[in-house]
């Protein structure tokens, strides 16, 4: 009986320090990345500039749904940012729209709080801007500091864009 005592404080210890050595490690692998962008959030805005008419998500989500639907009932549309970093400078959000008939994305740059580490932030397109815009196609947010991308997240249509040179070439076999 002994024996079988002292496996099970054997596996307890074993445990512990296993439990330990991980949560010392999973600080640095976060402390590796300069910057993240977790979750971006396209909502389109109403002629009152709300993108829902109740705090529920289902009525959020039918009402973009019938936004989406019908362009006349919008005024712009809103991009919510949650982003966070590990390091300082002047930071920023930008945020590149393709839309149709447009062969350049557009850009738009929301700078940040320099005391903030991390959070929401919007990028908002709107008025005149907004109403001369076609049909949006993909939109990229990155995460920059000074000219330097800290972090990036896309909508899957986003795709680059092989040179004009490049793309004469025949493919690789």
């Amino acid at each position: 009986m002994p024996d079988f005592q002292n496996s099970i404080h054997f596996v307890k210890r074993f445990s512990l320090l296993a439990i330990v050595l991980l949560l010392g490690v999973m600080p640095s692998v976060d402390a590796a990345q300069p910057g993240k962008i977790s979750k971006v959030l396209p909502h389109w805005l109403d002629l009152r500039g709300r993108h829902t008419l109740s705090p529920s998500l289902l009525e959020r989500d039918a009402y973009q749904s019938k936004l989406r639907a019908d362009r006349g009932l919008c005024s712009g549309i809103r991009f919510d940012v949650k982003w966070s970093r590990n390091t300082g400078g002047d930071v920023k959000l930008q945020l590149e729209l393709r839309v149709t008939g447009d062969a350049k994305p557009i850009v738009l740059e929301q700078p940040i709080k320099p005391s903030r580490r991390g959070g929401w932030d919007a990028v908002t397109l709107d008025g005149d801007a907004f109403k001369g815009i076609g049909k949006l196609i993909a939109w990229r947010v990155r995460l920059l500091d000074g000219d330097a991308v800290l972090a990036e997240r896309r909508s899957f249509l986003w795709t680059q864009r092989k040179p004009a040179a490049a793309a004469k070439e025949p493919a690789v076999d």
